[in-house]
């Protein structure tokens, strides 16, 4: 097991990413002892959400090379792998492309641990999307539901997880999988949540007269950011060799939540679905049970739905 009090060096694929970002910031404010690096392709965007504490290395994961370069300049002693084409909307339009970046570069970061013989704590951030079109038995989802992805990004999402279980089994690494269910997140502008947010404040300074969205019935059970990051920051006192479910504990339509922001608007907002954001296939039903990661952590979202409303709507009316 990681013994936290010696923890020094954190290592953060895809810290230019949202994701990355805000766990990034998470543990520089609550543990500034720490060194926190990440690895960044050179034409990453987003590079104004990282802090400037962050030790960014010039690392792409699909060149192995590369990889094995910034492993032996940072030794991390754990490693939190969140890099990965995210955008599952997108994932139907550029499927090849998402499955050789997600899955090759977790191979590629994998075998480098492998090839350089370091065994950090390696947290696989995975996606609640693994588990795809469940039944309503199924319902809170569990880790053992079986898994049916229903999307490249899906395939992509389980593809890391496995691959990464595998390196647990066979070469000693200790790896934790943890999938997340959807967040609130201002920095990562293709959630519905996120771009409902964005569209309102420009309905709200007249920029736009109508919110456009996508399919309003999927059920989702959501989580703000900054538990989330709390959260991933708590698995690592979790089990190597586990998979472990993370949510929040507010579950609603995606229709639902839309009505919610419409409350917080200051202005009255017209909504009318837009076909082309709608997904070949959708996830309509993703409600966790996160018992196992809360009796391994005692970790317990902080932030109510208001919090992460308002966390969202100031985000854009800030940068208005």
């Amino acid at each position: 097991m990681l013994d936290l009090s010696k923890l020094e060096r954190v290592l953060i694929t895809g810290v230019t990413g949202s994701g990355g970002s805000y766990l990034a910031d998470h543990i520089l404010e609550h543990y500034p002892h720490i060194n926190v690096m990440g690895f960044s392709r050179w034409h990453a965007m987003n590079r104004s959400y990282v802090d400037k504490r962050v030790e960014l290395r010039e690392v792409d994961l699909l060149d192995l090379s590369s990889v094995i370069r910034g492993l032996n300049q940072t030794w991390p002693q754990a490693i939190f792998h969140l890099a990965s084409h995210a955008n599952v909307r997108a994932c139907f339009d550029t499927p090849l492309s998402v499955l050789q970046n997600n899955i090759m570069g977790t191979a590629n970061l994998m075998e480098a641990i492998r090839i350089t013989n370091r065994k950090p704590f390696f947290v696989m951030c995975s996606s609640s999307e693994v588990y795809g079109q469940v039944n309503s038995e199924d319902v809170p989802i569990k880790e053992t539901c079986a898994i049916r992805p229903a999307s490249p990004y899906a395939v992509s999402k389980l593809a890391q997880d496995a691959l990464s279980h595998t390196y647990f089994l066979n070469y000693q690494v200790p790896v934790v999988r943890t999938r997340m269910f959807s967040y609130f997140n201002p920095r990562r502008a293709d959630l519905f949540a996120t771009s409902f947010a964005r569209q309102v404040v420009e309905i709200e300074h007249g920029s736009r007269d109508v919110l456009s969205h996508g399919n309003l019935d999927s059920v989702r059970t959501l989580i703000d950011i900054r538990d989330a990051c709390s959260a991933y920051w708590a698995t690592l006192s979790c089990k190597p060799g586990e998979a472990y479910n993370i949510g929040g504990e507010t579950t609603m339509t995606v229709g639902d939540f839309l009505n919610v922001l419409k409350t917080y608007a200051k202005v009255p907002i017209k909504t009318v679905q837009q076909v082309s954001l709608l997904r070949p296939t959708d996830v309509t039903l993703q409600i966790p049970d996160t018992a196992k990661f809360r009796e391994a952590t005692g970790w317990k979202p902080k932030y109510t739905l208001d919090d992460s409303v308002q966390h969202l709507l100031d985000h854009f009316r800030k940068a208005a």
